[in-house]
């Protein structure tokens, strides 16, 4: 049986990251975790290899090289929140960044040539037009967006100069949960909408604040396109593969070409759990756009990939089946354990 190909993928125990270890064999690779776990989670990539580590720790970083020979990274390893990020710039300036950088420079180390950045629509800022194609000017309207920008400018000149080869893979809104519900989102704190909304189905959380009604949308209400993270994760392995293929550096929306607004997330959500959302209505919130919808063609064409997993209908019922079964055990734990200690 032909070996499968390892793959470093960083912050591998993470949300979006997990699930890409979890898609890789399928893909024809193996994956090799590095993760500090500082938010992410072992249990999330039980059964395949892991290595508890800091990007920051070079002579462990190429250890991990050393020991696995990577044909590529896939970089999740990142701080993700928009809003932390207008309140919080210096953490994702230097964390992001120089973390990034770090490891650019074991890969150029190791003679790794092959690079999968996971980048955001958030590069784009307020959009001009939408949906939003891959050639639209890249203007961040929060520190988030613009410390991926500034790695995707930096991978471009280190693929003049060193022939790094990169592809950018720009995510809208990643939600959902694998069908087989051994893995799914857990953050703390929460910043997603959907999660955030099934949490107060659920009684876990008081209400869900809706931030800003005054948008220049059909309802008010900021409009997202959202992609399941399952087709997300394969994505990543067909355009490592077409970069190998072609030796050449791309970029790619990732998301389904339409939208959906709050208020249009939490009517179908509460239709998919039965129970009623409560809401508050707050403000604006500093960084975030009216609406991002992706253009996606361009990773349909090139890459054969398809959103197989993404209607809003598949991404709620994934989402509330992972929820009820992760925190539903959590909260039975803790009543167990109060029981016990009475």
């Amino acid at each position: 049986m032909k070996k499968l190909q390892a793959v470093l993928i960083t912050g591998g125990a993470g949300y979006i990251g997990s699930h890409a270890v979890q898609e890789a064999r399928t893909y024809g690779f193996e994956p090799v975790t590095y993760d500090n776990l500082s938010t992410g989670h072992a249990w999330a990539v039980k059964g395949s290899l892991l290595v508890k580590g800091e990007l920051a720790d070079r002579k462990k970083l190429s250890e991990a090289f050393k020991k696995f020979k990577p044909v590529a990274v896939m970089h999740f390893a990142s701080h993700i929140a928009v809003g932390e990020s207008v309140i919080n710039p210096q953490k994702y300036y230097q964390d992001n960044l120089t973390n990034a950088m770090n490891l650019f420079s074991v890969m150029l180390e190791r003679k790794v040539r092959y690079f999968i950045l996971s980048s955001t629509a958030a590069t784009y800022g307020d959009p001009l037009e939408v949906p939003i194609p891959e050639t639209h000017p890249q203007v961040p309207v929060n520190p988030y967006g613009d410390s991926k920008w500034i790695l995707e400018r930096i991978l471009a000149w280190y693929d003049k100069a060193y022939g790094l080869r990169s592809t950018f893979l720009r995510y809208f809104n990643a939600a959902g949960a694998d069908a087989s519900g051994k893995i799914g989102e857990v953050h703390d704190p929460e910043t997603h909408l959907i999660p955030l909304v099934l949490d107060a189905a659920m009684g876990r959380r008081k209400e869900i604040t809706v931030f800003g009604q005054d948008y220049p949308t059909p309802d008010g209400t900021c409009i997202r396109d959202y992609i399941h993270v399952t087709d997300l994760a394969g994505a990543h392995f067909l355009a490592l593969k077409r970069m190998m293929e072609t030796d050449k550096s791309d970029f790619f929306n990732l998301g389904t070409g339409k939208g959906f607004s709050v208020r249009e997330v939490i009517t179908r959500a509460e239709e998919v759990t039965g129970m009623k959302v409560p809401v508050r209505m707050g403000s604006r919130r500093a960084g975030d756009p009216p609406e991002l919808v992706a253009r996606a063609d361009k990773a349909q064409e090139a890459l054969g990939w398809q959103p197989r997993h993404s209607s809003l209908e598949n991404i709620l019922k994934t989402t509330w089946a992972w929820h009820r079964n992760y925190f539903g055990k959590k909260s039975a734990g803790r009543k167990n354990k109060r029981a016990g200690h009475s």
